[in-house]
């Protein structure tokens, strides 16, 4: 019989590659966007990305691989309550369902508290877990405008499950240059000047590493399509040779990558986004 291809699925893929009974890789579209501070639209972001990831080629140059061939099952998008910490525990619910299934999630927001339902999961499931986050935005404050479960608290709300290592920031408000871990922390400004920082990032994480991505980490001019866009990012080759180390050393367990607001006059952020996580399962399946 011939297969049909689903325009529906990440990568539109084959009905024979994204079944779920047979897919090693799971992506859990999140659209939320309750608590963000600026320009609104990232509950718009998961469709984004399966709409633009139809259009990329599946083969991966560097990894001499098709990691559509393990299998990518695309989920119903979560049906998100209003409240951000309700939010939190249905999306813990439904990716600890697909963690007990032995499915790789990748979790598309949706602003960034998302990522706390996801971890929450993930680190059930693989005790001793730690979080990779690449952003702009340090996210710890303790509470912000009412909610400890605020996208400004993300990296807080993370911190109570399990241990992180920031890399990429360049923004925070003062009151959290009191809390920062210094040995488990890189700004992008560091990045810039080449500070031997692979070494550093291996130490400071355990094998179990879970990655979580806001999309503010790259730079403005390749990636405008955010919320909270800042200047000085990281550009696509960096933010890659600076994932390489901890793939090739580390087990990746899941992943999300958050934060995109669709602009419909440029699809190409989508693409990006879209190719970014399929970059990285090449990357962490192809090894």
């Amino acid at each position: 019989m011939t297969s049909v291809i689903n325009p529906g699925a990440f990568g539109a893929l084959d009905d024979d590659f994204c079944r779920y009974d047979t897919a090693t890789v799971a992506v859990l579209p999140i659209p939320y966007d309750a608590t963000s501070t600026w320009m609104k639209g990232a509950d718009l972001g998961p469709q984004a990305v399966i709409d633009a990831s139809a259009h990329m080629e599946l083969y991966d140059i560097e990894t001499d691989t098709e990691v559509f061939r393990r299998g990518i099952v695309t989920m119903e998008p979560v049906d998100c309550p209003a409240d951000p910490e309700q939010m939190v525990a249905v999306v813990y619910d439904q990716a600890r369902l697909i963690l007990l299934d032995r499915k790789f999630v990748v979790g598309i927001g949706g602003e960034h508290s998302v990522s706390v339902g996801l971890v929450r999961a993930a680190a059930e499931r693989f005790p001793g877990l730690s979080v990779l986050q690449l952003d702009a935005h340090c996210d710890t404050r303790e509470s912000y405008e009412g909610s400890r479960f605020n996208h400004a608290c993300v990296m807080a709300r993370i911190g109570d499950i399990c241990p992180y290592v920031q890399v990429g920031i360049r923004s925070m408000d003062v009151s959290e240059s009191a809390g920062l871990k210094r040995d488990r922390m890189v700004f992008a400004h560091e990045i810039v000047t080449g500070m031997g920082l692979a070494p550093k990032l291996l130490k400071a994480l355990t094998q179990h590493v879970y990655i979580t991505i806001d999309l503010d980490v790259l730079d403005p001019s390749i990636m405008p399509s955010t919320g909270t866009p800042e200047p000085g990012g990281l550009d696509w080759y960096t933010l890659f040779n600076l994932l390489g180390p901890v793939i090739r050393e580390k087990n990746v367990v899941g992943m999300d990558v958050t934060e995109l607001l669709p602009n419909p006059h440029n699809k190409a952020p989508d693409f990006l986004a879209a190719k970014l996580i399929y970059r990285m399962l090449s990357m962490i399946f192809g090894r």
